[in-house]
């Protein structure tokens, strides 16, 4: 006969493991470009502030410029005091787009859809990114999401380094949140912090 205590001891953890292995795969990839000068700085104080012309505005734009000050402060900045005069400044801007369900094929799959632009004075050129996800049933919009940041120094306004990230989610799932999607596409950008100027590559 099967000892109760030692059953739970053996499926506890195994659907444990399988609700950690849900909520790891919950993030579709994020595409990350970033372009520096040679030896970016890597610490002195810095503020966090909106970039002009940035489309989204509101509160939710608190939501991202907190998570890029959080990985500021992993790679070795200093958030300026309140009211002080920061070495550096990080303009945050983002944007939520909304792709119809109408972009899937005649055959109710999704097919490839594509970010792209060329912003910024390191030269972005046709990045893009294409997002392919299996549905079943009636499909559904994709949210897409963009951040960009700038790494300014403050005393010639020169810029030191600036990136991009982008992800794309389908809707009404928790990655397409404003919340997930700020901390994961901040991690993302500034994970590795310089990185590989010039480079995009995919962060999982």
């Amino acid at each position: 006969m099967s000892n109760p205590s030692m059953l739970k001891k053996i499926v506890l953890p195994s659907l444990l493991a399988l609700g950690l292995s849900g909520c790891a795969t919950a993030v579709p990839p994020v595409e990350v470009t970033r372009f520096h000068i040679d030896d970016p700085a890597r610490n002195g104080t810095i503020a966090v502030e909106e970039m002009a012309g940035n489309p989204d505005v509101g509160l939710e734009f608190r939501t991202y410029a907190a998570a890029i000050e959080q990985e500021l402060q992993r790679v070795g900045f200093t958030t300026a005091a309140q009211g002080a005069k920061s070495d550096y400044v990080a303009l945050v801007s983002f944007r939520r787009t909304f792709r119809e369900p109408e972009s899937y094929g005649a055959n109710g799959k999704p097919v490839s859809v594509g970010v792209g632009g060329a912003v910024g004075s390191g030269g972005y050129s046709g990045l893009g990114l294409g997002i392919g996800i299996n549905l079943s049933g009636k499909p559904k919009g994709q949210v897409f999401t963009e951040l960009q940041v700038q790494i300014r120094r403050r005393a010639d306004s020169t810029t030191i380094w600036e990136g991009r990230a982008q992800t794309g989610a389908r809707e009404g799932t928790p990655a397409s949140q404003p919340g997930l999607a700020a901390q994961k596409l901040a991690t993302a950008l500034l994970g590795g912090y310089p990185g590989e100027s010039g480079r995009t590559i995919t962060v999982r």
